[in-house]
């Protein structure tokens, strides 16, 4: 009989103090000298209140990826449960410090412990979701007893100013009104910093504890070009041209590590594909998300799709109230593939939580367009 896997702990880790609407480009820097057009329509329409950078206002890395990491790791343990006593990390984020080595490698070589199994699953906003996957299977499968996972981000590194100078100075020389394409400029204004992490046991510990009933995970890639993309530019057919196929003056003229996002594209697919895998697993597991949801934790990039998503759900009989709903990015922004870690977090500590309520987490990806379901049982 496979295991019964239980997340026993969660934890975070926001980098410095929150940051206004009034002080973003204090620390993203401006570009061209100038304030954005876009940011003021971005911020109105995502509803972002406060985020979190690792950074300061001249613009300094205060904190690696990998730092943050591991620190929400650390913040999992005490005297009665001990890192030293883990099997397994798996460790998800969109956007590692370096190419190589993998990023759950430069967390474990900063925690310092033991030789321990790893993994490092890749994508977007989805590969935190993948990452819970795999510390569940693992448990599951007997595998491993225990496991940590983690979603992180260090977005703000790739939305300073600097990384935009050689391209704004480009298009100078042709234009004497330049403008950053919006599909650059306007995540510069939608994405946070931090870290989440969750401990996975085989075993209930405490007062509280998440049994995970399922997980599901889907890719819709096969119908989809790329949407959200770095390292890269989008060809006329939806496939990249890789910066490896660019000369190295292009990366700076073009920006190609600028992390870009195909807004038509996003508009029409993002919010459809995730309904319908919705749709899919609830068949599949027998649930009835009106009566058998307690809590219904989506990860929302923007607030604008709040209503899009509700109405898309009740289009294909997916009813769950709105009082239903909890989310906190409006506090602590879009932080990619931590943000489910951190809005759990936020609920498993708030004292809401009762017996035998069920908690649905729902995590959508535009890269190219991936989607994770999770239903979690409080015991």
């Amino acid at each position: 009989m496979a295991k019964d896997v239980f997340i026993n702990r969660i934890s975070k880790f926001l980098p410095n103090s929150p940051v206004d609407n009034d002080h973003m480009e204090d620390f993203l820097g401006l570009i061209g000298g100038k304030s954005s057009r876009v940011k003021n329509i971005v911020l109105r329409q995502n509803n972002i209140k406060t985020r979190y950078y690792a950074l300061n206002t001249k613009q300094e890395m205060t904190h690696t990826n990998a730092e943050m990491t591991a620190n929400a790791i650390k913040n999992l343990f005490d005297n009665d449960v001990k890192l030293s006593d883990v099997e397994l990390i798996t460790c998800g984020t969109s956007v590692p410090d370096q190419i190589l080595p993998s990023h759950t490698a430069m967390v474990h070589g900063l925690l310092k412990e033991k030789p321990i199994e790893i993994f490092s699953p890749g994508g977007v906003c989805a590969c935190g979701a993948h990452a819970l996957k795999i510390a569940y299977m693992s448990i599951k499968s007997e595998n491993s007893k225990n496991a940590v996972c983690t979603g992180s981000e260090l977005a703000s590194s790739f939305l300073l100013s600097r990384n935009f100078n050689a391209e704004y100075e480009k298009l100078t020389e042709v234009d004497n009104k330049p403008m950053i394409a919006f599909e650059k400029d306007f995540l510069r204004f939608m994405l946070s910093d931090g870290a989440g992490a969750m401990l996975l046991e085989d075993k209930k510990r405490g007062d509280l504890s998440l049994q995970i009933d399922w997980i599901e995970t889907i890719s819709y890639a096969n119908e989809e070009g790329v949407c959200m993309y770095m390292g890269g530019e989008k060809r006329e057919d939806g496939e990249l041209k890789s910066w490896k196929q660019f000369d190295q003056t292009e990366w700076l003229d073009f920006s190609i590590f600028v992390v870009k996002q195909d807004i038509r594209l996003l508009d029409n697919k993002v919010v459809d594909f995730c309904t319908r895998h919705m749709k899919s697993c609830f068949s599949k597991h027998n649930t009835n998300p009106a009566s058998d949801v307690d809590y219904f934790i989506p990860h929302l990039s923007s607030m604008v799709f709040k209503d899009r998503l509700k109405n898309s759900m009740e289009e294909r009989g997916i009813l769950i109230p709105i009082d239903k709903w909890f989310t906190n990015l409006e506090q602590v922004g879009n932080i990619g593939s931590a943000s489910i870690y951190i809005a759990l977090e936020e609920l498993f500590h708030s004292g809401k939580l009762r017996k035998n309520e069920k908690i649905l987490l729902m995590i959508p990806e535009s890269g190219r367009f991936s989607y994770a379901l999770v239903l979690l049982t409080v015991v």
